[in-house]
């Protein structure tokens, strides 16, 4: 889904604090991701965000275009009830996001953790 489908899904979303575990985050084709866990509502997601084309003006002058609402997808990977929890789970983020195919560390600790893709039945 696009960020603005995201949102609209659960509005405790769009009126929550988030917590950003960092912006370059990267998959096996080198791709850009965000992390951010979403504290209302436990989500933990991913934001997929390719890089925009960079083009040249007739002077010679680069700038880097804009990208559609809909390049900028959103999946939601993990739900992870409390922040003491998230931090435990997450230990050592930092590191790990900076090294290449930094999702799979991301993906390996959610299910060495038994982190559920979404909150219990109730």
């Amino acid at each position: 889904m696009n960020i603005e489908e995201f949102y609209e899904a659960d509005e405790r979303r769009r009126r929550s604090e988030e917590i950003e575990l960092g912006t370059e985050w990267h998959d096996l084709d080198g791709v850009r991701h965000e992390v951010s866990w979403v504290v209302d509502t436990g989500e933990l997601y991913v934001m997929r965000e390719p890089a925009a084309r960079i083009s040249e003006d007739p002077f010679g002058d680069a700038f880097q275009g804009s990208l559609s609402i809909d390049a900028v997808t959103v999946a939601v990977v993990g739900w992870i009830p409390t922040r003491d929890r998230m931090e435990e789970v997450l230990a050592g983020w930092q590191d790990a996001m900076g090294g290449t195919e930094s999702l799979a560390w991301l993906a390996t600790r959610l299910r060495d953790q038994a982190v559920p893709k979404a909150p219990p039945a109730s």
